[in-house]
């Protein structure tokens, strides 16, 4: 398996190629600089959560496309560890781990996400008709949706429509876990 950062590069080159996309016309789709994507396509630099988001948003394409390959289909159960999946895209609060990385077929992508204490990620709206399901597993946190923040505890689960602004914050002295499962509709 190829490292994070060399799979990013790799993947958002090809991405672009295929697309025909300069990087003036890919920076002009994504939000993100060139030259923060010419970084990126080198393995010169490691993107925070925030931006990996936008990039994707600017591709159409969900956000596990650009952190690991989508699992080889197999007849029998595909097992997963946290442990050996989570990482910490570019020193930023949030720590991500995908569980379950997009597949069309299933037309979701799930996460297991870890919020730092302090930690706020504004995000903005995904493509028309993404839901996002919160399910909090460990420690407090908070949920922007329709301009106000929602206080999460353990076992608290939300839907919602993620094609709105929303965003989520710990304000807390300890992280907070929960999981994100994101679904695309028509599996897009």
């Amino acid at each position: 398996m190829k490292e994070p950062n060399q799979y990013l590069a790799d993947t958002l080159k090809a991405l672009r190629k295929e697309r025909g996309w300069s990087l003036n016309a890919c920076a002009r789709e994504t939000g993100v600089s060139k030259a923060m994507l010419g970084q990126i396509e080198r393995g010169e630099s490691s993107p925070t959560v925030a931006t990996l988001w936008k990039i994707a948003g600017g591709f159409h394409t969900s956000l596990s496309t650009f952190l690991e390959p989508v699992p080889e289909p197999h007849p029998g159960p595909l097992y997963r560890q946290t442990d050996a999946l989570r990482r910490q895209p570019a020193g930023d609060g949030m720590l991500v781990a995908p569980l379950f990385p997009f597949e069309a077929r299933f037309g979701f992508e799930m996460f297991e996400l870890t919020l730092l204490p302090g930690y706020e990620r504004l995000s903005d709206p995904h493509d028309r008709g993404v839901i996002e399901h919160v399910i909090v597993q460990g420690g407090e946190m908070e949920l922007l949706l329709d301009g106000e923040w929602q206080r999460l505890g353990p076992g608290a689960a939300v839907r919602f429509h993620a094609d709105r602004p929303h965003g989520y914050r710990n304000p807390g002295t300890e992280p907070a876990v929960f999981y994100n499962l994101i679904h695309y509709p028509g599996g897009s």
